[in-house]
Order: structure tokens, then C-alpha cells, then sequence
């Protein structure tokens, strides 16, 4: 049960930045860019693995378009969250440090609530074998991030 969960969180992860990468255009240069560019190829190269049809493309996209939208007041609620704590930060005011990061961690759990069942919906329109093929490109990438960390 645990091992579907981390499964699943990781395609959540995967599928989450995938919406985000096909929906949002980059107004500026920013910092995370190159790490942008490596998992925008990272999900391109995953997808062509599951050599999905064009309707489950569509479907793909309509369901992490979703999620996006979804997401969106979560992400700016959690913006100024992670703003006013820096401020509670600075001023040493720990009542409000202790609010604002029970706060930061509700708006995170919301977060990922959308990005699991977008997955979850995104997991039902594959066929079984691009479910296990899926699982092992998740497994594989479980590995070689283990062994970056250690």
C-alpha cells in the first residue's frame, strides 16, 4: 500500500510539473529555468515511453490544465504564506511563525490533493501496460534519485 502511494505521489510530482510546464510560458528569465527545461524533457520523454494516443494526450492535458487551475489560488494563498512568514521570521514573532506555518502546511496538503487526483485521473486513462511501464519509469527514477543522495 505504501509502495502504490509513493508510486503515485511520484506520478502526481511528474504529472503536476507537466501541467505546469504546458500551461505556463516563462515571462522572464528566473533561476529555475534550467531545471525547468531538464524535467519539461524529462516528462516529453516519459510520455513518448508510453507512446500514448492522441486522445490520451488530450485527455492529459485537459485533466493537468485542470489541476492547474485548481491549483492556482492554492499556489498564491501558499506565495503570500511563505512571504508573511519570512516577515514573522525577521521580527522574531513566534506565535505567528507557529500560525503561519501550520497554514503552509495545510495549503501544501491541498496541493498535493489536487495533484494526486489528477493523477489518479490521468492513471485511469492509461492501458494496463502503460501503467507498468509507467511504474517502471517511476521506479527507475526512485533509484537513480537515490543514489544521487547518497
Amino acid at each position: 500500500m505504501k509502495s502504490n502511494l509513493t508510486k503515485i505521489a511520484i506520478a502526481a510530482a511528474f504529472a503536476a510539473s507537466m501541467a505546469l510546464a504546458q500551461t505556463q510560458a516563462p515571462t522572464a528569465p528566473a533561476p529555475h529555468n534550467h531545471m525547468r527545461a531538464r524535467m519539461q524533457h524529462g516528462r516529453q520523454m516519459m510520455m513518448q515511453q508510453l507512446n500514448l494516443s492522441d486522445a490520451q494526450k488530450a485527455q492529459a492535458k485537459a485533466i493537468f490544465q485542470k489541476a492547474h487551475q485548481d491549483a492556482a489560488p492554492v499556489r498564491e494563498q501558499l506565495k503570500q504564506t511563505r512571504m508573511d512568514l519570512r516577515a514573522a521570521v525577521k521580527a522574531d514573532d513566534t506565535a505567528r511563525i507557529q500560525t503561519l506555518t501550520a497554514q503552509e502546511g495545510t495549503l501544501i496538503g491541498k496541493a498535493a490533493n489536487i495533484r494526486s487526483a489528477a493523477m489518479a485521473d490521468f492513471y485511469k486513462t492509461l492501458t494496463p501496460d502503460q501503467r507498468t511501464k509507467l511504474d517502471s519509469l517511476h521506479k527507475a527514477h526512485q533509484q537513480k534519485m537515490q543514489s544521487h543522495k547518497g
